[in-house]
């Protein structure tokens, strides 16, 4: 990977690209902190900041701007949500299912409507948080109607402009930097918890006896996972093909072997949020509402409090739900068999259509449970060695796979580019 970076700055065009993804990134940071007017960031800190929590989670995703009460305190969560709601809508709405099909043109229009459906969930989210301090008494009221009117709107304005904004970064680092601009986004907001995450280990080790054992333990433990993530990111599962020969005219083509590729973690992060942004609604509901702890509602909502076993229970059966949903979404066994056959190719043993898309179907179903578990795994560990440590976790097993799988995403990026930028082609 190193040396990937070092040639790749090398090139001039993959410098700027480079030096304008990090300009991005430090106009994200700066704005992970320039704090919304009147609000009291230091009452607010005090529940963003507790981990495992999930608004403690939502601070780690944001890079910590929701604990400083700052301009991009929502982070890229409405843009998350509007685009997976798009997805739900695009297999279930036939004349989005047609836009999608219509290519280069269709996709800017979903873009589109992704785009406003963001705003929508931005103004939304921005009047529950607003609603959220204002149960947290972290708002600035004055009891006069009008001016707590005129603060409610600022406050409601300046999270969904900030929200829109981290939209507009993400689409600027498509356009003109380098990665996928919202995967970059949300690496730059988690690895900026990270040092924190280092201070406070150390200050564990610092205060010796059984810490002398539990750190090191912990961060062998992030080792291995980050080891195990790579290692499972690039896994899959080929099936083997065979292409018939043919002639067309006096030159004979195919009669190739070649293989299909499945991925043991085709649906990458996807249903880990799909599963954290369900089990937040009990949390949110808590938060918005201000439902007393010892109340019935509070002490139902608290069954679903991060370091309980039934959130950890649930969270794995979601996870594994959402991840067969996901890859069913995305991969048809019938479709995939019949672009086999209409190329002459199929599988040694088995005849071309139902036959070949059974089999693609059991295989992709044997793979995506491997993938499930695995994935749903490494988003629960780290919650249980909180629990069993007595030790809040902030860089979880969901921020280590985003984490990995952009950084995996970025280097495979910067190859292409370069492999684009040294080839010589026919001419020479």
């Amino acid at each position: 990977m190193i040396e990937t970076i070092r040639n790749a700055w090398k090139i001039p065009d993959l410098r700027s690209k480079i030096l304008y993804t990090f300009m991005i990134i430090l106009v994200f940071r700066i704005g992970a902190n320039i704090p919304v007017p009147f609000i009291d960031a230091s009452v607010l800190a005090g529940h963003a900041g507790v981990d495992g929590s999930f608004l403690g989670f939502l601070n780690v995703l944001s890079g910590g701007a929701f604990e400083n009460a700052a301009l991009f305190a929502l982070g890229i969560s409405p843009y998350i949500t509007a685009s997976i709601i798009m997805q739900l809508l695009t297999v279930a709405i036939p004349a989005l299912e047609r836009l999608a099909k219509e290519g280069g043109e269709g996709r800017k229009k979903l873009n589109k409507i992704t785009r406003y459906s963001t705003l929508g969930l931005a103004v939304l989210q921005s009047v529950a948080f607003y609603i959220m301090n204002r149960n947290f008494r972290a708002v600035m009221l004055t009891g006069s109607a009008g001016a707590d009117f005129f603060i409610a709107a600022v406050i409601v304005l300046s999270f969904a402009a900030g929200a829109m904004m981290i939209v507009w970064l993400g689409e600027s680092i498509d356009r003109k930097g380098l990665g996928n601009g919202i995967s970059i986004i949300l690496f730059a907001g988690i690895v900026s918890s990270g040092p924190g995450a280092l201070v406070f280990l150390y200050q564990l080790f610092m205060l010796g006896g059984q810490y002398y054992i539990l750190v090191p333990a912990i961060i062998l433990v992030f080792l291995l996972l980050i080891f195990a993530i790579v290692l499972m990111t690039n896994a899959e599962r080929r099936i083997p093909v065979q292409y018939a020969k043919r002639v067309v005219g006096r030159k004979m083509y195919g009669g190739q072997s070649s293989y299909m590729p499945i991925k043991v973690t085709m649906s990458g992060v996807m249903p880990v949020i799909f599963a954290g942004a369900l089990l937040s609604i009990p949390s949110m509901i808590s938060g918005f509402g201000n439902v007393h702890p010892e109340s019935i509602g509070g002490r139902i909502l608290s069954i679903f409090n991060y370091n309980t076993p039934t959130y950890a229970i649930m969270y794995l059966l979601l996870i594994i739900g959402f991840n067969f949903f996901y890859v069913a979404m995305q991969y048809n066994p019938v479709e995939m068999a019949n672009n086999l056959r209409k190329n002459n190719g199929t599988v040694p043993g088995l005849r071309p259509g139902k036959p070949t898309s059974d089999f693609i179907g059991k295989v992709i179903s044997k793979v995506t449970l491997v993938g499930a578990l695995f994935i749903a795994g490494v988003a629960i560990l780290p919650i249980i060695m909180g629990v069993v440590f007595n030790i809040p976790l902030a860089l979880g097993g969901t921020s280590i796979i985003i984490v990995v799988g952009v950084s995996l995403d970025s280097v495979k990026q910067l190859e292409s580019q370069m492999m684009m930028r040294h080839y010589k082609g026919f001419l020479e």
